[in-house]
């Protein structure tokens, strides 16, 4: 048997929270999402003036970061043409994301679950989701 450490609800409020709080900052309205560690959705929140195309890319975000316990904007240069994973962004149905947004969230050195964020730049969705990440570790 093994034990795993995993975001629950709770958790996922804080980091939305945290995400939410830097995108009002920025003054652009973010889709977010949180998952757990094997990168199924805890919850998701769209704020006023998220962009509706966003919805699923921020919980692909989220998944591709738990699940491939890496960040999405890793994959941008591997997956161009000619590059090692070129053509990975349409594996496992599409929902792979290759874009900025997509971060871990780790524990103890162990990847407890991934937040997605989009509707800005991947530049910005990726601060977005830092800020998240940084407002749940300052709770702990």
């Amino acid at each position: 048997m093994k034990t795993l450490q995993r975001l629950d609800l709770d958790d996922a409020r804080l980091l939305i929270a945290g995400a939410t709080a830097r995108a009002g900052e920025i003054g652009v309205p973010m889709c977010i999402a949180v998952t757990d560690e094997s990168g199924q959705l805890i919850a998701f929140e769209r704020m006023e003036g998220g962009k509706v195309t966003s919805t699923t890319i921020a919980i692909d975000k989220a998944f591709t970061a738990a699940a491939a316990k890496k960040a999405t904007h890793n994959y941008g240069t591997s997956s161009q043409p000619g590059a090692p994973a070129y053509g990975i962004n349409s594996a496992i149905g599409g929902r792979l994301m290759v874009v900025g947004g997509g971060l871990p969230v780790a524990w103890q050195g162990e990847v407890v679950g991934g937040i997605g964020v989009s509707s800005g730049t991947p530049a910005q969705d990726q601060d977005v989701a830092q800020a998240g990440i940084d407002h749940w570790n300052g709770s702990r």
